[in-house]
């Protein structure tokens, strides 16, 4: 069973959909459109993403993540996964230097960076996995599945303002 909650976030960004198996958060996105569903407001782990949510949105990285669970997917994009999350509060890396560290730690020459674009454009947990601090190789920004707008004021929070 899926349950679901919503964040409703600070001025500038698009609200947060929250999934949860019922006991791991399972999703984190920004609601794209309205979607019609049945709020669970009273799950722990809700309550403890709220409350990272609250810390991240007033500017501060929080110095733990709620409990999470990534479903079934690929060993690839668990990768991409693990290289994004390493991304500190304020920095970007490009697709291609994450390709680079996934092809150094498998012992290879060579990785594609439209493949990690791929691999994160799948990411169950915006935010807690930043994929909003990758960005192209030009260092422009590119899509964001939540949506650009939310890309550049999640990097404008995080006083990232190089790329924008």
């Amino acid at each position: 069973m899926t349950f679901k909650s919503k964040y409703i976030t600070p001025e500038g960004f698009g609200d947060i959909v929250m999934e949860s198996d019922g006991k791991f958060l399972t999703g984190l996105r920004f609601e794209q459109c309205k979607t019609e569903f049945d709020m669970t407001d009273d799950l722990p782990v809700f309550a403890e993403t709220i409350r990272w949510l609250d810390i991240y949105f007033s500017g501060r990285q929080p110095d733990w993540l709620p409990e999470y669970k990534i479903g079934f997917t690929s060993p690839f994009r668990i990768e991409v996964l693990e290289e994004t999350s390493k991304i500190p509060f304020g920095k970007t890396m490009t697709y291609g230097e994450i390709a680079k560290r996934i092809a150094s730690s498998r012992g290879i020459a060579k990785m594609s960076a439209q493949a990690v674009g791929g691999a994160l454009g799948w990411n169950p947990l915006c935010i807690i996995i930043p994929c909003h601090r990758v960005i192209g190789a030009d260092g422009k920004l590119t899509g964001y599945g939540g949506g650009i707008k939310n890309k550049i004021a999640l990097l404008e929070l995080e006083k990232n303002r190089d790329h924008i």
